[in-house]
């Protein structure tokens, strides 16, 4: 039977006498209830895994920590989950000793129907209260959890008495997310000591597509394949790590910026074979590609800036411009110019003529319109339009060679 909640321990506690100690070294208790949530599954696992051997008490063996499934089928095996950590964390430890209470991978706070139900709102109600209540020093409480509702009353309460860990995954989707994941491929490279060169860190970036379970995972290949030399080029990239969704988009990307026109065809056929749409082609790899194409080559002529050797360095030089000269680029949600995009396509804006960029938007509009409108083979219209951007009788009517002559 489930023990009714203990009394308050607070005023049992002798006072803690601070007066000399100063400001910035005053003790603070150790927080007693903790949380780990995010949408980024993988890193969430991984850290409250991390944090759940911290926090056991040592030397307490299999009584020091009590974990309880919070993954329910449906919403009475959900509410049946959190009054089992209810009652785990209402009932002293053994022997007097001290215990960790972890809810692990708990799938009912997230805008779902299990997570809408009452009765998994009641008994989240109930978990609420005992965690406003003092656990003792005795238990602490760890949470960890992957979707989460961030408007609901329980969440609320637990950025109020917990120590909270957001861990969410990058979006893909959302401008500047290249920059976030370059990092912690670096970061997570050099605890294996393997150095990435420019070119191979922006591939395997946009590779791995951000997915930090698989950019562990590819590290780990990577570091197994290369032994003792830790040097990490493209081709090593371009060889172990598999073209995913996001790596065949960057690739089809990348192969029309280079003006490869086989490989952008190949690409393109083998999108459509793995379920894409021609208006999803369209509108996230040819006219992103042709857009910042566009406006970097824009950039670099009205303002005299330099082709770069690495993304970054275009992007230290657009920061440098004045603030009427990039009213109009894409923006990150902090505010500041998504760059590392631009950056790509300012190392090839040299090998087409700005009225052939201007023409090729002009017809990915078309192509827009024919394929919403029209019965017309999709897979027709997309070549269409790579051909007239890559082909001899390209959009701008200059022919290949000119482009061709400038890559050598």
């Amino acid at each position: 039977m489930a023990r009714s909640p203990r009394r308050p321990l607070a005023l049992q506690r002798p006072r803690r006498n601070t007066c000399n100690v100063p400001k910035t070294k005053s003790p603070t208790r150790t927080p007693k209830i903790h949380a780990v949530v995010g949408s980024d599954e993988a890193e969430v696992k991984r850290v409250a895994a991390e944090l759940a051997e911290n926090l056991t008490p040592p030397g307490s063996g299999d009584f020091g920590l009590e974990v309880i499934d919070g993954c329910a089928d449906n919403a009475e095996q959900a509410a049946t989950r959190i009054r089992s950590a209810i009652e785990a964390l209402q009932t002293l430890p053994f022997m007097g000793g001290s215990k960790l209470v972890w809810l692990k991978n708990a799938n009912f706070l997230a805008d779902s129907v299990i997570g809408r139900a009452g009765s998994v709102q009641g008994a989240l109600e109930e978990l609420s209260e005992i965690m406003s209540a003092d656990l003792g020093d005795n238990v602490t409480f760890l949470l960890s959890a992957t979707e989460t509702d961030k408007r609901r009353s329980f969440y609320k309460a637990l950025t109020k008495r917990a120590e909270v860990q957001v861990i969410d995954g990058l979006d893909s989707n959302r401008s500047g997310w290249e920059e976030e994941a370059g990092e912690i491929v670096r970061a997570r490279a050099e605890k294996r000591k393997l150095k990435f060169d420019d070119e191979a860190l922006e591939l395997f970036v946009l590779l791995t597509g951000g997915d930090t379970r698989q950019i562990d995972n590819e590290l780990e290949k990577i570091d197994i394949f290369l032994g003792v030399d830790r040097q990490v080029t493209s081709e090593n990239v371009r060889e172990l790590v598999p073209l995913s969704r996001a790596g065949v988009i960057f690739e089809l990307g990348n192969a029309l910026a280079v003006r490869d026109l086989e490989r952008a065809l190949k690409l393109v056929r083998r999108l459509l074979d793995q379920g894409e749409t021609a208006i999803g082609i369209l509108l996230v790899a040819v006219l992103p590609t042709i857009r910042n194409l566009l406006l970097a080559k824009d950039l670099m002529e009205r303002h005299r800036l330099q082709r770069p050797h690495a993304p970054f360095t275009f992007i230290s030089a657009i920061n440098r411009l004045p603030a009427a000269a990039t009213e109009h680029l894409p923006r990150k949600k902090d505010g500041t110019i998504s760059g590392y995009a631009l950056g790509i396509a300012a190392q090839n804006a040299h090998r087409f003529e700005t009225k052939q960029l201007i023409d090729a938007m002009q017809a990915c509009l078309e192509a827009n319109l024919k394929l919403v409108t029209t019965q017309l083979d999709h897979e027709l219209i997309l070549t269409e339009i790579v051909v007239k951007l890559l082909g001899q009788d390209n959009v701008g009517g200059t022919l290949a060679s000119r482009s061709a002559d400038s890559r050598h």
